[in-house]
């Protein structure tokens, strides 16, 4: 998830829907508030949370450059991915 000033943030969630919302509505509190989170522009699904927490870490510990790579190889414009989502 990112911001206007693009502020990354990676997090892991068993309800994606859910959690943008808690997000983009400031309902968490902490970073993504503080930072204003609030736009979605990368996500994977896994069934394997344990897979999921490996992988939230693996991507927390990269640099910055290798994070905004992966947001643009599948999302270019970093368009909000949940604006078709019905909220």
């Amino acid at each position: 998830m990112t911001n206007r000033s693009g502020t990354l943030y990676t997090g892991v969630s068993s309800d994606l829907t859910r959690r943008v919302y808690e997000h983009a509505n400031g309902v968490t509190g902490g970073f993504t508030s503080r930072y204003r989170i609030g736009r979605l522009v990368y996500f994977e699904q896994t069934e394997d949370i344990r897979a999921a927490i490996t992988r939230e870490k693996q991507i927390k510990g990269w640099v910055r450059a290798k994070k905004l790579a992966l947001v643009r190889q599948m999302n270019p414009t970093w368009k909000d991915l949940t604006e078709d989502w019905n909220r």
